[in-house]
């Protein structure tokens, strides 16, 4: 019986190609020139604070922003080699989101499993919210 997946299967699917990190993997890759990239919005960054270093752009803006041939790339978005870390708040967005970045061209795409909670209960570096 084929039809819609439903979104577990979609997830599932989409996870299949990634390499997810740890928070810790994160980390280290970002040291050795990985870029993060954090797509969760305003409001829960403006909650939980953010990475340090990480870039920030929102899901709807990424693939624009990252591959380097849009026209409307970040300057991080050098080549189709660069490896992109994506996060959102608890890691399941960002693998939807990782999975696009490699549809486009953008082969060492993966995201952060476990989002923003799991680098901070990691205890890594975060920037806290303004309050």
């Amino acid at each position: 019986m084929s039809g819609p997946l439903g979104i577990d299967a979609h997830l599932a699917h989409a996870r299949r190609d990634l390499d997810r990190v740890t928070p810790q993997e994160a980390h280290e890759a970002a040291r050795e020139g990985a870029v993060l990239v954090d797509t969760r919005p305003e409001f829960q960054r403006a909650a939980d604070g953010t990475i340090p270093g990480a870039l920030l752009i929102e899901r709807n803006h990424l693939e624009w922003r990252c591959d380097p041939s849009s026209g409307a790339s970040v300057p991080e978005a050098t080549s189709r080699d660069v490896r992109w870390i994506v996060l959102c708040d608890e890691g399941y967005a960002s693998s939807l989101a990782a999975a696009s970045l490699r549809a486009i061209g953008l082969p060492r795409a993966t995201d952060l499993a476990g989002g923003f909670q799991a680098w901070r209960a990691a205890g890594l570096p975060v920037t806290p919210p303004a309050r």
